[in-house]
């Protein structure tokens, strides 16, 4: 029961967290699990909470869905995920999650002090943000930081930035439990765990959604980059 306890509070925190930003409950939720259950319990875990949480957000952030931003990004990504599952078998994966931990710290140690001017970036680099983050992901679980990157370099508004990432992982989530379905890594005990935990999970969600409603645009990127550095850290 206490350990049950613990992952409803974990989920629930993860939720939150994302509600928040648009992103990172795998961040939270995967050290913070693997210290109570098995890898393989963790993982198919937190990605069905995943789906949960990127599906509510997309729910939530419909009026801002533009599937013109988030098209390239889903393609991409497929071809993407090839290559990740290729450098895992070939590269060391601590040199590829070290040398990303130090780019993700550079970038928003960067983006806190210095002001970028906004742009609107052309299609394409949707199509490479998203290859880069499946390749990322299917090599070191933690694809985000392309996405996220390609997302806050647009002159987009803080509700276009959200839908955008929203809607990618929740497409990208999906495949995550297609796969893990088909490899028998979600079991019986995942899915009643995650049954448990669902309103927790939600009820997370919708608090870190509620706040955000109070961040404006300028706030919200700095959480956004303060969450980045977070991750490099984590990484190395």
């Amino acid at each position: 029961m206490s350990v049950i306890i613990l992952i409803c509070f974990i989920l629930f925190t993860a939720g939150w967290v994302q509600g928040v930003s648009g992103f990172g409950s795998a961040m939270i939720a995967i050290p913070l699990l693997t210290l109570i259950v098995d890898i393989k319990t963790a993982v198919p875990l937190c990605s069905l909470a995943s789906t949960v949480i990127a599906t509510y957000m997309t729910l939530q952030l419909r009026h801002s869905f533009d599937l013109k931003k988030i098209g390239p990004l889903c393609v991409g990504s497929v071809p993407g995920i090839a290559l990740g599952a290729t450098l895992l078998k070939t590269v060391p994966s601590h040199i590829i999650q070290a040398l990303m931990g130090v780019f993700l710290i550079g970038y928003g140690v960067y983006n806190l002090f210095f002001i970028i001017p906004p742009r609107r970036l052309h299609r394409r680099w949707g199509y490479l943000a998203g290859f880069l983050t499946g390749a990322i992901g299917a090599a070191l679980s933690a694809g985000g930081p392309p996405t996220i990157i390609y997302t806050t370099l647009n002159n987009w508004s803080k509700d276009e930035i959200k839908a955008t990432l929203s809607g990618f992982f929740c497409f990208a989530s999906y495949i995550v439990i297609i796969a893990h379905l088909a490899t028998g890594l979600t079991t019986q005990t995942v899915l009643k765990t995650f049954l448990v935990s669902r309103p927790f999970i939600l009820l997370g969600t919708a608090l870190g959604t509620y706040c955000y409603r109070f961040f404006k645009k300028e706030i919200y990127l700095k959480v956004v980059f303060t969450c980045l550095i977070v991750m490099g850290i984590m990484m190395i």
